[in-house]
């Protein structure tokens, strides 16, 4: 062999070995990710999500490639969006929030690990056998939201102790809804209290519920925990204000756009959770055996800058028990 020949042949192979050892390297797990709402209203979970994924050692782009579905508040997509990670194959489908959207993964896989963050009764809704022990393909965190609603309404009752109506907006397309109601209307029997029931799940009805709250003349208002919420809170906060209504949320991130008061579980720190099981199985662990997490982080907010424009004082004792002022 001429040596030209042999410099080129050896050159010819040195070339190929980096594309030789990129095709040994296994492929990159793909997560899905379906959410109800959108991604604008979810900014600083999502950041959550991915430090949970990063504390098991998987950082998006690096690691791990994430296929985002967002149903943008149109409960009716979530089937066919639910079907579509599924014919893409991904390793773990990740579901924050909504119990519609983890009833539709349910329905759509019974083989793909699902892992939720959801406010209801997992057991009750049969996404899982038992906290301890889920057994199918389905775990995740719960954090509680519905079990508060007594708690929430005696919160509310101390910062206007006057009240006597109360005006409860709920998502009727939220299949916690009922579940929400009874809480609130056991709580209400038990404190002397009224209420009212305003259903809404579009931007419109939450309009209309307000005006239906002024001709009720009821005194405050309870809004259902709800990612639909969650996502026009700027919009329910802005209303509470203009028609002078004390209310109370599940979230936080509603009294940082000027709602007056929430009491719940912290719902980022459960994203953050759906993050560290996400991981996990990645990992190789399986669903069938992560017991459910129940959330441990109770949080109350009050905006004091909305209550003076409403003319409540806060008194020292709610002041001194709330995890966050915020002036």
């Amino acid at each position: 062999m001429r040596r030209r020949d042999f410099i080129a042949g050896v050159a010819g192979s040195t070339a190929a070995w980096p594309f030789v050892a990129h095709a040994q390297q296994p492929a990159m797990p793909v997560v899905g990710f379906l959410n109800l709402a959108s991604l604008d209203a979810n900014a600083e979970r999502l950041r959550a999500f991915h430090r949970g994924l990063k504390d098991t050692g998987y950082v998006e782009g690096e690691n791990v490639t994430i296929l985002y579905r967002w149903a943008e508040n149109q409960i009716h997509r979530l089937p066919e969006l639910a079907a579509d990670l599924v014919r893409r194959q991904v390793a773990v489908m990740a579901m924050p929030q909504a119990l519609a959207t983890v009833l539709a993964a349910k329905a759509a896989t019974t083989t793909i690990p699902i892992v939720f963050a959801n406010g209801d009764d997992p057991v009750k809704h049969g996404l899982v056998a038992s906290l301890a022990r889920p057994g199918g393909n389905v775990t995740g965190i719960s954090f509680l939201a519905v079990e508060l609603a007594a708690k929430r309404l005696e919160l509310l009752r101390e910062l206007v102790p006057t009240a006597s109506r109360v005006a409860v907006m709920v998502n009727p397309t939220n299949p916690n809804a009922e579940t929400t109601m009874r809480g609130v209307e056991t709580a209400a029997r038990a404190l002397g209290l009224q209420i009212h029931v305003l259903n809404a799940s579009t931007s419109r009805e939450i309009v209309a519920a307000f005006a239906t709250l002024g001709r009720e003349r009821c005194d405050v208002l309870f809004v259902g925990g709800d990612a639909f919420f969650n996502s026009r809170r700027v919009q329910l906060a802005h209303l509470a204000t203009r028609h002078a209504v004390p209310a109370t949320y599940a979230a936080r991130e509603i009294v940082e756009a000027g709602g007056l008061m929430s009491y719940g579980a912290n719902v980022a720190d459960a994203w953050r959770q759906v993050g560290v099981y996400t991981g996990r199985i990645l990992k190789g662990a399986k669903p069938a055996d992560m017991p459910v997490v129940q959330s441990t982080k109770f949080e109350l907010v009050v905006n004091a800058e909305t209550a003076r424009l409403l003319g409540l004082t806060i008194p020292q004792q709610l002041h001194s028990s709330a995890d966050e002022v915020i002036e």
